[in-house]
């Protein structure tokens, strides 16, 4: 099966424009991922996918990239229209802000789609703090390791320990913490992309929900990695500090 990792990379941001250009230690953002990328053993290509002009030129010095449409709705959309003139049998959507990403966890969910079509990754909450944040997105998952559902929300509701505290819960229940990094047989992208969006991805704006309610079964593969990403300009200074340590 060969596989490409895609890394979908915008400059505009809200909180941080231009982003995947912001220098991490000396070198772009964008770049400190593609290195990370290129050390997966399962990835047979990497290519990053934009719509600026700014991050193609950058980009185009160290590795491939593709220029695409400025309209997508989100970052499956665009890494679909890549997928559509690349010929591989199946992607790895790697998020474009994560530049600590383990090249094993790529292998990891790569290696997920030899028995599913789509899969993904996830990590136990063991930070109190993320419990009930509702920018960590959880998932629970069957005894196949089939995603059930996904949620910003708190799940599965643990009633006989909810007025407990959140360190007593999560010793109660391994709560999963999900990794936003996607593994797709290219067909099942492509199908993906032509589906609507669903009623459950409209009402937590999580776009594998849109999988999810279609039929596509995601597998989620448990690692240890809990993903770092660059969200604001503030992070730099943190992640060149773990680099300088590591």
């Amino acid at each position: 099966m060969k596989i490409v990792g895609i890394i979908p990379a915008r400059f505009a941001s809200t909180r941080f424009p231009g982003k995947p250009l912001a220098l991490i230690a000396g070198n772009p953002l964008i770049q400190r991922v593609v290195e990370q990328c290129q050390k997966a053993k399962a990835l047979a290509d990497v290519i990053v996918a934009t719509d600026d002009e700014r991050i193609f030129n950058a980009v185009k010095k160290f590795c491939h990239v593709e220029m695409t449409s400025p309209d997508h709705p989100s970052g499956s959309d665009r890494i679909a229209e890549v997928a559509a003139k690349t010929s591989c049998d199946a992607i790895v959507n790697i998020q474009g802000d994560e530049p600590l990403i383990k090249p094993e966890v790529i292998d990891t969910v790569a290696h997920a789609l030899e028995t599913c079509e789509m899969s993904t990754a996830a990590a136990q909450i063991k930070n109190p703090a993320d419990l009930d944040n509702p920018n960590v997105v959880k998932v629970v998952v069957n005894a196949a390791g089939r995603a059930l559902y996904f949620s910003r929300r708190t799940i599965p509701y643990l009633r006989e320990a909810a007025s407990s505290s959140t360190a007593e819960q999560l010793a109660a229940f391994a709560f999963l913490k999900h990794l936003g990094i996607y593994g797709y047989r290219r067909e099942t992208l492509l199908r993906l992309v032509k589906f609507p969006v669903s009623a459950l991805e409209q009402a937590e704006k999580l776009e594998q929900l849109r999988a999810l309610e279609n039929g596509i079964p995601i597998a989620v593969v448990k690692v240890e990695y809990d993903s770092v990403g660059v969200d604001r300009p503030e992070d730099v200074e943190w992640v060149e500090r773990f680099l300088k340590k590591d």
